[in-house]
């Protein structure tokens, strides 16, 4: 506001109130106005202005006095003029209070406030200020601080915005301290900083966001520190980044430093030599001279796809039609449910339900484009079914004698020499394991395996060309049976020696040799290998209360997975340098007693019956561990 304004301001003020006391200021004095009264803030006014006028008032009363003793000498218009001369010394002298009282706020307006001063354990200039031995970051510093360096810190952690008040800040040294600490946005607020050097500390790991919105950051040193990883989006901020020093820590150059190997290898940013601490492989290699095809960062996890809200003792997979289905034996219900695979939905829905009393195993096979179900039961007999595509519906077509299986267990499906056979397993103790063989009309019962052992499973397998069964008894070791041509039958081969207690035997291969998995309820679970015409241990696998196993690929990835009753079912991923299966990820599902991988739009979904909670599907993730 200028001076012309203020006195012509003041000077209108003076009129208006002149005028409103009708140049009586003593009526003022007296009583003055409520709304005036009111504001405390103008307390102090109204008892300088009270003062004031009363001067006033003592002055131009001796003045109207003298004009009453002149007016009877002058003339009437002489008389007018000598009263509007009072009114205006009046008004006059109003102004010149107002512009006093107007002068005086402005001066106190435009006090300066007082200049911080340099911290107690700071060194200060014009510019920079020198830290030792500071307890916390001062909050105040001289104004126009563009550098700033503090050492032997006697803190720890540096919190959010902990510099944000010296927003002019060019260059920041913070030497041989004691941080541990950097949190998220410990710099945000230094838009202009370009020089940010962390040397010296005990600093162990870094956060993403540490040195986010430091925009104007061209050179940053974080030597001699302890970090041994740096996180992937660390440098997402400095696009301008001309010179970075991370020399002296112990980087651990895995999956979480292939990062900076890409990094470097696109950036123009100079970066001194830095080496690699561990792990053991890449001790004292430089980092600078590594490849990202040194690293093998594609993991893979597990995640859970869908719930079934039921109960099941088997899950089987099969394709007909171009279409993929999934049977479930439902124990409770006692029925066989067929889902179908929806392509749009991506997941599977209720495609079937066969009714039955009990049943404990599904098993689908397709015969000359024929969809057969084999439905094993506990109760009134086992029974086979065909889909018959005029009422879309599976049709009994027969029966399996009840006498020959009295408590089955499993269905194993196979073909010898181009022709169809089935096992079912039978678990009861005067029970003996059957084979049944396609004629073209049904299945006839092929052949008997040994009774009186209480069979628990049966697995059909080729080795050396020749056609063998590994079955699986409660009272004595897997047998393994080979297919004899001459007699078109399975006879004793072998046994499966220091194997007692096996619930289930399965197989697969890697690089050109047979493993066989085997499974123990009350033990530890084994592998072993066929050298010279023989079983050899490798591994024992810890598998306490373990009635189900199944050993799958996905891509070139081997894995066994091994179900529990007690704890945790175990997925194992197969080592190719040690030649053994090493522990990969845990499951968490009650009682599990079948496994089926599936394979379809480009999803891998693994199906697990539960006996005792919910039947799950997990799907087979891929994870690039160096994005983490």
């Amino acid at each position: 506001m200028s001076f012309a304004y203020a006195i012509t301001l003041s000077f209108f003020l003076s009129l208006f109130l002149t005028d409103r006391l009708c140049l009586t200021p003593s009526l003022f004095l007296s009583s003055p106005p409520k709304e005036f009264l009111s504001s405390s803030s103008l307390s102090y006014f109204l008892d300088s202005f009270s003062l004031f006028l009363h001067l006033i008032e003592k002055a131009l009363t001796l003045a109207i006095e003298d004009r009453d003793q002149d007016q009877k000498k002058m003339s009437k218009s002489e008389c007018k003029s000598a009263s509007r001369r009072l009114r205006w010394i009046k008004s006059a002298a109003v102004s010149f209070f107002l512009l006093l009282v107007y002068t005086q706020g402005m001066a106190e307006g435009r006090r300066v406030t007082k200049v911080p001063r340099c911290p107690a354990t700071c060194s200060c200039t014009k510019d920079s200020a020198f830290c030792v031995d500071t307890k916390a970051i001062p909050k105040s510093f001289p104004p126009g601080i563009i550098s700033l360096t503090m050492v032997n810190a006697g803190f720890t952690e540096i919190p959010e915005g902990a510099f944000s008040h010296l927003h002019l800040l060019q260059f920041l040294l913070l030497n041989s301290n004691t941080f541990t600490v950097i949190a998220d946005d410990a710099f945000a607020g230094l838009s202009h900083l370009q020089y940010l050097f962390i040397e010296n500390n005990d600093i162990h790991s870094l956060s993403k966001y540490t040195f986010r919105g430091l925009k104007s950051l061209t050179h940053l040193s974080l030597s001699n520190n302890n970090l041994q990883v740096l996180p992937r989006e660390l440098l997402k901020y400095q696009d301008i980044l001309t010179d970075l020093d991370l020399r002296g820590n112990s980087f651990r150059c895995d999956c979480k430093i292939k990062w900076l190997v890409d990094w470097m290898e696109k950036s123009n940013t100079s970066v001194p030599t830095i080496y690699c601490a561990s792990p053991f492989e890449f001790q004292g290699r430089r980092i600078q001279d590594l490849t990202p095809r040194d690293f093998n960062c594609i993991s893979a996890d597990f995640a859970l796809y869908e719930t079934y809200p039921f109960q099941t003792l088997s899950v089987e997979s099969y394709d007909f039609n171009d279409d993929l289905y999934v049977v479930f034996a439902q124990p409770n219900t006692g029925i066989c449910t067929v889902y179908i695979w929806d392509h749009v939905d991506m997941l599977f829905r209720t495609h079937y339900n066969i009714t039955s009393r009990s049943a404990v195993y599904c098993k689908p096979v397709v015969i000359n484009n024929t969809l057969y179900m084999v439905v094993a039961q506990l109760f009134g007999g086992s029974h086979i079914y065909k889909w018959e595509e005029g009422p879309l519906q599976f049709v009994k077509i027969q029966d399996i004698d009840a006498s020959r299986v009295r408590k089955p267990n499993f269905i194993e499906m196979f073909q010898v020499e181009g022709d169809w056979y089935f096992a079912v397993v039978d678990s009861s103790k005067a029970g003996s394991t059957s084979i049944y063989r396609w004629n073209s009309n049904g299945f006839y019962s092929h052949q008997s395996l040994h009774p009186w052992h209480r069979d628990t499973h049966i697995h059909f397998l080729e080795v050396d060309g020749k056609a063998r069964l590994i079955l699986s008894s409660s009272s004595q070791p897997p047998v393994v049976y080979q297919w004899n041509r001459g007699t078109r039958q399975f006879v004793v081969h072998s046994q499966i020696p220091h194997a007692g207690d096996v619930h289930m035997v399965k197989h697969f291969w890697a690089h050109q040799a047979l493993y066989l998995c085997l499974t123990r309820f009350i033990g530890d679970s084994r592998l072993v290998r066929w050298e010279s015409q023989r079983f050899v241990e490798i591994q024992t696998l810890p598998s306490r209360g373990s009635m189900a196993l199944q050993p799958f690929n996905v891509g070139v990835r081997h894995y066994l997975i091994l179900g529990s009753d007690y704890s945790f079912s175990r997925i194992y991923l197969w080592d190719e340098l040690t030649q053994c299966f090493r522990p990969f990820q845990e499951l968490n599902v009650l009682a599990p007693r079948g496994f089926s991988l599936v394979s379809i739009d480009n999803k891998d979904i693994l199906l697990v019956a539960s006996f005792k909670g919910k039947t799950v599907a997990y799907q087979h993730l891929l994870v690039d561990l160096s994005a983490k």
